[in-house]
């Protein structure tokens, strides 16, 4: 079981990077380029998990969670977060649950790879059969959770998630066919009433859909724990093209605003991928730490407004990103017109007059 007094000392390695375990991460990440659909199983692409890193921001001593955790990548971008914070030096501790087998081994090697002793990665349906856990009906709980969850999962497991024993859905009953609010609601019962924080991808429709998830997400908002909502460009995800969003949520917010940040157009373009470098990323956090509205990007939305709006989160609803198009000058336009019009009658002309040399009239 991971104790968070374990020490990471890598100061033996040169420049802090494990080799090994970098070139593993690095042909996981080439062969999720090229998986297609099940890509998106056992990877999320690194530049995202290192936003996710930054914007839960772990700190030495944190217990760290993902419980959709794929091949690990999170979890060790997490790692890295404490480690370049303490200096090489940290103590921290990581937890995982992957649902697929083979998914499963990857991260457990991956771990083992980065040097990661301090972990806790279990096999198993995190929904159906959560096996952190402190207890038979006591979830354990965590300073930092992040995920990257199956965009609206089929077949979740609604039908044993009504009796559920850790009272995880007593917000609401997510749809049995849209499983986004179920790993929602298991990542928030399991952070620490004083510390907690988690990140986590979801899809646009999380941010609008009425029915149950509309009740359960008016009562996450009412109860304060939503913090911010970052829109994402398209086509950032292996598997699928949509563009997704980060919510993040905190346990302790200092107010009872959320900050809503329209980051959908701002990336570098690739052929199949788009992808955030440096700067888009550096922005994204920028705006996250200022916690301030910015034209056409950010927008810090009171309570009061998003109740006005009916809950519904969708972030063009608060950030603006129209652009007027600058005013057409008609008396221009009209003169462009006469000349190429006047152009168009000399080219006739000439035109005749070469036919007529050539002995076509």
């Amino acid at each position: 079981m991971p104790s968070p007094n374990w020490t990471c000392d890598r100061a033996s390695r040169v420049g802090n990077l494990d080799i090994i375990g970098g070139a593993y991460e690095f042909l996981i990440s080439k062969f999720a380029a090229s998986a297609g659909k099940k890509a998106g199983e056992f990877y999320t692409p690194a530049e995202v998990s290192a936003l996710m890193a930054r914007l839960v921001e772990p700190q030495e001593g944190d217990d760290i969670c993902d419980p959709t955790c794929g091949s690990g990548s999170l979890l060790l971008k997490c790692a890295r977060e404490v480690r370049e914070k303490a200096g090489g030096k940290a103590h921290y501790a990581l937890f995982g649950q992957e649902a697929i087998g083979s998914t499963w081994a990857l991260a457990k090697m991956n771990m083992f790879l980065h040097g990661e002793a301090n972990h806790q990665i279990e096999w198993g349906d995190t929904i159906g059969n959560p096996k952190l856990r402190t207890g038979d009906d006591m979830l354990r709980h965590f300073d930092v959770v992040v995920a990257n969850p199956p965009f609206s999962l089929d077949k979740w497991g609604a039908e044993k998630a009504e009796k559920d024993r850790f009272g995880r859905f007593r917000r609401g009953m997510p749809p049995k066919t849209k499983g986004d609010y179920a790993f929602i609601l298991h990542m928030i019962e399991t952070l620490k009433p004083k510390t907690g924080r988690m990140a986590v991808v979801v899809p646009h429709g999380v941010l609008f859909r009425g029915s149950s998830e509309g009740i359960i997400r008016q009562k996450l908002i009412e109860e304060n724990l939503l913090d911010a909502v970052i829109g994402l460009p398209e086509k950032l995800f292996f598997g699928t093209g949509i563009p997704a969003a980060v919510l993040v949520f905190r346990k302790k917010k200092a107010d009872t605003n959320v900050l809503f940040i329209d980051a959908s157009r701002d990336y570098l373009e690739g052929t199949n991928q788009n992808r955030l470098g440096e700067k888009q990323i550096s922005r994204i956090f920028a705006a996250f730490d200022d916690r301030a509205t910015i034209e056409r990007y950010a927008y810090l939305a009171s309570r009061d407004e998003i109740v006005a709006n009916d809950f519904n989160l969708n972030i063009p609803r608060y950030v603006d990103t129209f652009e007027e198009e600058a005013e057409i000058n008609l008396m221009t336009v009209r003169a462009e017109r006469e000349a190429l019009q006047a152009e168009m009658a000399e080219l006739e002309d000439k035109m005749v007059r070469y036919l007529k040399e050539l002995g076509y009239t």
